[in-house]
């Protein structure tokens, strides 16, 4: 995973509730293994895109977030941010966990387009999380969209509700590190595995996309409409089979792949349909797939 850094100090192994980070310098993205038996490359330019900033992103205290809301959402709605499961304050949710309407006051600092960090959001609960299926959570601020864009003139991410299509230019936005990675999507892995948890239909980042600790629960932007299709969250550091740090691709005949440097993300898509009015949790919504209590 794209860990918290907090135990990076420390350890490079699973402690207690928290997993050790790749280390906290920010290297410059480097080439690695690619798609099948040949590395897949970033060989042609982006297609024309909207300029990706900061604006709506957010720094934890060991991650990266962003302050999302969904198609449907109105401007008067409790905000919400949205990170990793596995950034939680409360540590690792085990497999096949799953929080739902939790008390918090955490706090995230809002980044502007510059990468300013420009006010303190405060949640009141974890409307979501887990690392079943997916890793993400999603936190409900104490603010509205419409009185964050009143305070600071910014304005919330929106999460698309269609599925990524491969070769899509992508960004990932780190409000940790102030740090973007541009790369396209270079297909899907039925399932993930790592360690104790397994991932499904996740996005698999060309090279370019050399994402470290501190970039967990960074949006991951289509360049060209700005809107969030993904959540950032792991990358095989090493080369292991299906350990933490290091993800293994499951296909649905149960053969395993391992793609040493290659990072991945959580898809989104999936997420609207399980929040109706005043952007309320409804797990049991039509068209929910999100996992359940």
């Amino acid at each position: 995973m794209n860990k918290p850094l907090l135990a990076a100090l420390a350890t490079l192994v699973i402690t207690g509730a928290g997993v050790a980070p790749a280390v906290a310098a920010a290297p410059a993205p480097s080439a690695a293994a690619g798609d099948t038996a040949a590395p897949a490359r970033d060989t042609a330019a982006a297609p024309a895109a909207r300029a990706v900033t900061f604006a709506g992103t957010v720094a934890l205290s060991n991650c990266s977030g962003s302050v999302v809301r969904f198609p449907a959402s109105e401007d008067n709605d409790p905000a919400l941010v949205m990170s990793n499961g596995h950034c939680l304050e409360s540590g690792f949710p085990a497999p096949g966990e799953v929080v739902v309407d939790r008390a918090s006051s955490r706090t995230f600092g809002l980044l502007n387009a510059s990468g300013t960090r420009v006010g303190t959001l405060r949640a009141n609960k974890i409307a979501y999380a887990t690392m079943t299926d997916t890793d993400v959570a999603l936190y409900q601020l104490t603010t509205t969209y419409a009185q964050i864009r009143s305070s600071y003139g910014i304005s919330a991410l929106t999460l698309n509700d269609t599925r990524p299509a491969a070769g899509t230019a992508i960004t990932v936005v780190s409000g940790y590190w102030k740090r973007t990675y541009a790369c396209t999507i270079d297909g899907f892995a039925y399932r993930l595995k790592e360690g104790d948890w397994t991932w499904k239909d996740s996005i698999r980042y060309t090279a370019a996309c050399d994402t470290i600790g501190g970039t967990s629960g960074s949006p991951v932007l289509d360049t060209a409409t700005g809107k969030v299709v993904a959540v950032n969250n792991t990358g095989n550091e090493d080369g292991q089979r299906c350990t933490v740090n290091n993800p293994c691709e499951v296909d649905a005949s149960g053969n395993v792949t391992v793609r040493q440097g290659i990072n991945y993300a959580q898809q989104t898509y999936q997420i609207p349909a399980c929040f109706g009015l005043d952007n309320k949790l409804d797990l049991s919504r039509a068209g929910c797939v999100l996992p359940k209590p």
